[in-house]
Parts: structure tokens; sequence; C-alpha cells
């Protein structure tokens, strides 16, 4: 069945979606990174694995056969690194720092897709990353942090590596799952998952996990993890991996606003901004995108 052009990025538009309560109920554990990538990483994984072991059916054995080739160990790692380095980041280093690092993923997905498999990337999805990327940099730095707040401290500098691994990491994953359509997305993300929690479990002493809100972290790991990078990872199958990344960045602006709904976290005047921003040059990318296709489909017909 052909799938309609926007159906990539519909998909997308609802795996980031639901990835967006995952900061509040994070907040609601009161756990360390290291208990959350235990609980997060274990849970995913084990859900993931678990799904694609009952729908595959007759067709693990291919899946294997794929899974052992170079792209699906290269998702394994991607996954790996990105569940652990934002765990250790948000651990050990200012958040604000953190969020604008994973920030640059379309940037990283243009890259690579250009590298990878030779995808151009059009013109207005720079523009947007640019508009995207400066409305975060106002939600994230705007605000009164205080003096000194972002001065090049150790754990500043480490906090933006962390921030930019994360974001090539999930960049990467993008465009490989884009060129390697074979590749088993539940398989290879779930491996990747389960390998970064079992290593916070041990990080954190199995006698500590239990300290703190289990069911907030596990809602996080049964659901609200697998639905939406499985839903992320499957859209890029059906746009660009810098479309997909665009719309992972609702989850930096929408975020803050759970914890705002949930907790005694008020957003500042600059994240409302910064939001206003972000949110705006999305829906006027996708819209012109929508129209944009539309245009060269009927100019494709008319040939």
């Amino acid at each position: 069945m052909q799938r309609h052009p926007m159906f990539g990025i519909f998909l997308a538009l609802f795996g980031a979606l639901v990835l967006t309560p995952d900061t509040l109920l994070m907040r609601w554990s009161e756990m360390d990174g290291f208990q959350m990538l235990g609980w997060r990483g274990s849970l995913m994984g084990c859900v993931l694995l678990a799904y694609w072991a009952v729908m595959r059916g007759g067709s693990r054995r291919a899946d294997l056969r794929a899974f052992a080739s170079g792209a699906g160990l290269t998702i394994v790692v991607c996954q790996f690194f990105n569940a652990t380095l934002f765990s250790f980041g948000i651990a050990t280093a200012p958040v604000s720092v953190v969020l604008f690092g994973v920030a640059t993923v379309p940037v990283f997905a243009a890259i690579f897709a250009r590298i990878v498999i030779g995808e151009a990337t059009h013109p207005s999805t720079w523009l947007t990353i640019a508009v995207v990327l400066a409305g975060i940099g106002v939600a994230v730095f705007g605000g009164n942090h205080g003096a000194g707040a972002l001065a090049l401290r150790l754990d500043t500098l480490w906090g933006a590596l962390a921030g930019l691994s994360v974001a090539a990491s999930l960049a990467l994953n993008f465009v490989v799952i884009r060129a390697r359509p074979t590749v088993p997305i539940l398989l290879s993300i779930g491996c990747g998952a389960l390998l970064a929690g079992m290593m916070g479990v041990v990080l954190a002493g199995p006698g500590v996990m239990t300290d703190g809100g289990v069911l907030a972290i596990a809602a996080t790991g049964l659901v609200i993890l697998p639905v939406s990078f499985m839903t992320l990872s499957l859209a890029s199958r059906f746009t660009h991996a810098s479309n997909v990344s665009l719309l992972l960045l609702l989850e930096t602006i929408l975020g803050p606003l759970w914890v705002w709904m949930g907790t005694d976290e008020s957003p500042t005047p600059a994240m409302v901004l910064g939001g206003a921003v972000v949110v705006t040059a999305l829906a006027i990318y996708l819209i012109y995108t929508d129209r944009r296709q539309a245009r060269a489909r009927r100019r494709a017909a008319a040939a």
C-alpha cells in the first residue's frame, strides 16, 4: 500500500509528542541518573525485544542476519551511547548545557544524511534548523541563571560534549535506519537500550534501584520510550532524517511545560518565548513541506 508523502512526518510528530511527558515522570521518580538509566534502558529494551519476538515470527532468522550486519550493530551502539550519555550528562552537568547540545540533532542528521546516503537537504530545512536552534537557545539560555552560571567549568564542558554526543548518536541512528530498510528496528534499538540499562543497574547498585518513584520511571520505560523511539525510528524510513530530528526538538520545549504543570517549576518568560519560536517555525515548515511536495506530485503527474 502506498503511503501518503506526509506519513513519515506525522509519524515522527506522534512519536515526539509521546516523548514530551518523559521529563515530568523522571522528576516524579526522584531518582539519580544511574537509577533512571537502569530502569529506563532495561524496561525499554525488554519491551521492544518482546514485541519483536512475538510480531516477527518466522522472520526472526532473517532479522538476525540483518542485525549482525554493520548497520544493525551501528544502531545498537548509537542507542547505547544515546541512553548512557544523556543520563551521565544530566547527572553531572548543568541541564541547560546538555539540552542545547541535544538540540543539534537536525544539524547532525543533515550532515550524516549527506555523507552516508548522499541525501540532499532542502534549503527550507536548513533555515528551519537555524530558527529552531535560535528559539531553543532563547528558551535554555535566555533566563536569569545568575552571574557566571554558564562559566566554562569542567562540568559545563562535559555537559556540552555529552549533549552533542547524544545528538550525533540519535542523528546517525535515524540516517542508518533510512539507508538500510532491512535492519530490524525493534531488535537493534532493544538490544542497545537493554545493554545501557544493565550498565545503569551495575553503576547505581542493585540495592538502591527501588529507591524513589518506581511507578513513574516504569511508565517511561514501559510505554513512553518504546512507543516514541519505535515510531521516530520507523518515521526515518518514510521521510528525511532531518525532518524527524526537527520534530524531536518538540520534546526540548514541551517537556518543561509538562514539568510546570506537574511540579512547582514554572517556565521562565524566555522559555515561553523560545517555545513559541520553535513551535511556530515547525508549523510553518510542515505546511510549506506539504505544499511543496504536493506541487512536485502535480508536476510529476503532468509530465
